[in-house]
């Protein structure tokens, strides 16, 4: 496992390989972007979390997500819809210059496109964000330790007519469980950061197709 996926080193080797497909995503449209937040916390390695405020409308108010939402039309690109609403949804102001890239897009059951945009966020205490309560209740971290161990790994297979369709992973044992979009966000992190350790969970779901 390697010893700081924050060094300098480890940046360098994901930006050059995210850089072909973030130079073509940054030029395409896309209906949602979400910020995946690498931080440090105390010295810890870890990704930030939001839990979504239950009074929010729609079918994900109440889960586990990263800050992002819907492109707006202002937006110059997907990486400035996910430094807007990540700004808008607690408080922290990311600079583009430490995106790192973007990783693989998602399509959600509405197969409208969510594109996560990796970025190191440097040292962060939680605790001093001020997240829009209108919009997120709760905003938590989890070492990527913590997610690399098998213990708290699991996953869930979705049938459809009897048949089996696809695998989610789902990341269990912290405060709360990370499942659906924001797990598969995670084990894309996982396995860019961590090739060698990170067995994905994932296995061809549709959702991914596109």
């Amino acid at each position: 496992m390697p010893a700081d996926f924050l060094s300098a080193e480890s940046e360098r080797r994901c930006r050059r390989l995210l850089a072909g497909a973030t130079a073509r995503l940054r030029a395409r449209p896309a209906a949602a972007a979400v910020l995946v937040p690498l931080c440090s916390v105390r010295g810890v390695p870890a990704l930030l979390y939001t839990l979504r405020s239950r009074r929010l409308r729609g079918r994900h108010r109440g889960e586990v997500s990263f800050p992002g939402g819907k492109c707006d039309p202002t937006d110059q690109d997907v990486v400035h819809t996910a430094l807007r609403e990540t700004r808008e949804e607690l408080g922290l102001t990311v600079p583009e210059e430490q995106v790192w890239g973007l990783l693989r897009p998602l399509h959600d059951k509405r197969k409208a496109t969510v594109v996560p945009v990796l970025a190191g966020v440097g040292q962060l205490d939680p605790q001093s964000l001020r997240p829009n309560p209108s919009e997120v209740d709760e905003v938590f971290v989890l070492p990527l330790a913590h997610l690399l161990q098998a213990q708290n790994q699991g996953y869930t297979h979705f049938c459809k007519g009897g048949h089996f369709e696809y695998t989610m992973p789902v990341f269990l044992h912290g405060p709360h469980r990370v499942w659906g979009l924001t797990a598969i966000i995670t084990e894309f992190t996982l396995q860019l950061l961590a090739p060698d350790t990170y067995q994905p969970r994932l296995a061809s779901p549709k959702l991914l197709k596109g």
